[in-house]
């Protein structure tokens, strides 16, 4: 879930097969991670080309979406063939600006903050955690996975050493938006927020936030909708079952 985004600039060369950097859509750039992910998977598997069925499929979308998306970055893929996964991989990438490791800080090491620490995903895609700080004196200088706890107040000389690019916060709502304070203060300008609050931070500042009770919420909603369906006269049949649970899928993750 996105707080904002400001545009980006773009650089159309017809000569190259991505822009200089495309301007995309909030949409197709939240789906691009679920791409990149079925693509890995199939190159580990040993495939070299995908169809926009198949890629489609792997990553829980239409091939219609699908292929509008990949268009944004100049693939097309070739008719009768489908895409080449190492090229869309590479194309992907590069968009998502994982052709480079970025450096990023944890803020609030209580059970969550521990175990976002310990998440080999990051690594595997680029990230990597760089610093872990809180301020509660009680964990300053305990060691997680390999890294020691530093002191909130020590965040503006480590993000300039480190070259920190992204701040995690993981602490109580109360204490998100100090926290986002000094993330900003310190130079860092784009921040994934896992506190259930909105953060306040400057225009040129991007936020993510992940409120996990707010997804079990969504889907409560289409427990509810399941339900109530079930008990209208003619039971489920109001619904086509074939679409039903390719519905379900996109509208919460879209």
């Amino acid at each position: 879930m996105s707080q904002q985004r400001h545009g980006s600039t773009s650089g159309n060369d017809p000569g190259t097969a991505v822009p200089a950097f495309p301007d995309l859509p909030e949409a197709t750039i939240a789906r691009l991670p679920e791409y990149l992910r079925a693509l890995h998977n199939l190159g580990e598997a040993g495939a070299d080309t995908v169809s926009s069925e198949g890629l489609s499929a792997a990553a829980g979308v239409n091939s219609a979406k699908l292929r509008k998306d990949l268009s944004h970055l100049g693939s097309y893929g070739t008719r009768g063939v489908g895409y080449d996964v190492a090229l869309l991989i590479e194309q992907i990438e590069y968009v998502l600006g994982l052709d480079q490791r970025r450096a990023v800080c944890l803020v609030g090491v209580g059970n969550l903050g521990h175990a976002l620490a310990g998440y080999d995903g990051f690594a595997s895609r680029g990230f990597k955690i760089v610093a872990l700080f809180d301020a509660d004196p009680a964990k300053v200088g305990e060691q997680i996975h390999g890294l020691v706890v530093r002191h909130i107040d020590e965040l503006p000389l480590v993000a300039v050493e480190e070259s920190i690019a992204i701040g995690v916060i993981a602490t109580p709502a109360g204490a998100a938006q100090a926290v986002a304070d000094e993330l900003v203060s310190a130079g860092v300008t784009s921040i994934l927020n896992f506190a259930p609050c909105v953060l306040s931070v400057p225009a040129n500042v991007d936020v993510r936030k992940v409120d996990l009770a707010i997804e079990l919420q969504i889907l409560s909603f289409h427990e509810h909708r399941k339900a109530t369906l079930t008990a209208l006269p003619g039971g489920r049949s109001a619904v086509a079952p074939e679409t039903a649970g390719a519905d379900n899928q996109e509208a919460v993750g879209s």
